[in-house]
């Protein structure tokens, strides 16, 4: 019970504050740790270019360690701890509203009704094509992190409201959709749309919803052209649905800017269902 009151107290705290009150601390380019209040911090860093404020832990006998993310919004490196957020990074990344992408950028600190600083670091930060701001958790499941990570929450979603930005505790995509993005990931980097002409082949191939390998092999070799079709998926230029596996028959056409008619329409009158990717605000 003792829980539930000191929740409650916290969520009537951020509620009646409207996240008033809370720092933000983060480390500059030449690494010093700077404090600004949090409106003011929100308004005038640049968090997408930070680096994180804290490191990932390494924990002895865990399979899974921190690794690095290479972003094709941003053409760096990200950090990652934990596979969940790996996953996240790359459902962000593929995201054409992204511009920016950091991880762990930002520690916010405030104070608890009974007077004791607390503090949270957020896992990723990711920046809006309209300027707004995400922080977000990519907790393994939706219990991960027990009371601490709920407190938080409540304050982080009452902060970022207060400057017009979001807090999310992101939700795994399903396990079809999160393995063919990862299928996809695998050809983001630019060196595989190909030679010049080849995408503008690609979009009068699949003008109208076509096999995926009938498509690429009206084009050219396979081999060569394979690559170039899953970069165009990868990037939005082609589309299929993504909640089902992708095979060579998986019907796939050309974004809605290189035909007539929304991609829904034309995919399902070919017999599809849609896009089925994770596509514009991520949600969690």
């Amino acid at each position: 019970m003792e829980g539930h009151e000191h929740s409650r107290q916290v969520q009537q705290a951020a509620a009646g504050g409207a996240g008033a009150g809370i720092e933000a601390a983060f480390a500059t380019a030449a690494g010093q740790v700077t404090q600004l209040p949090w409106d003011q911090a929100a308004a005038s860093v640049r968090f997408e270019d930070l680096a994180p404020v804290s490191a990932f832990p390494i924990v002895p006998g865990r399979r899974w360690g921190p690794g690095w993310w290479w972003s094709a919004t941003t053409g760096r490196h990200v950090v990652h701890g934990s596979a969940a957020m790996r996953t996240q990074l790359m459902v962000l990344d593929r995201d054409p509203d992204v511009t920016g992408l950091s991880a762990r950028p930002v520690r916010l600190l405030w104070r608890d009704p009974d007077e004791r600083v607390r503090s949270w670091v957020p896992q990723l930060f990711a920046r809006y094509a309209e300027g707004t701001g995400l922080l977000a958790d990519c907790p393994s499941s939706p219990t991960a992190g027990a009371d601490k990570a709920q407190r938080a929450r409540m304050v982080l979603e009452a902060a970022c409201a207060r400057v017009g930005w979001s807090y999310r505790r992101l939700e795994p995509p399903p396990a079809v959709v999160a393995a063919n993005l990862r299928w996809l990931a695998g050809y983001r980097h630019p060196r595989n749309q190909g030679p010049p002409g080849l995408r503008a082949a690609l979009a009068e191939a699949f003008a109208g919803p076509r096999p995926l390998a009938d498509g690429a092999a009206a084009v050219g070799e396979p081999l060569h052209v394979l690559p170039a079709v899953y970069h165009a998926l990868w990037c939005g230029h082609l589309t299929t649905p993504l909640d089902e596996p992708l095979h060579e028959e998986t019907l796939v056409c050309a974004d809605a800017e290189h035909g007539g008619g929304s991609v829904e329409e034309r995919l399902d009158a070919g017999g599809g269902r849609g896009r089925g990717e994770l596509s514009g605000r991520h949600t969690g």
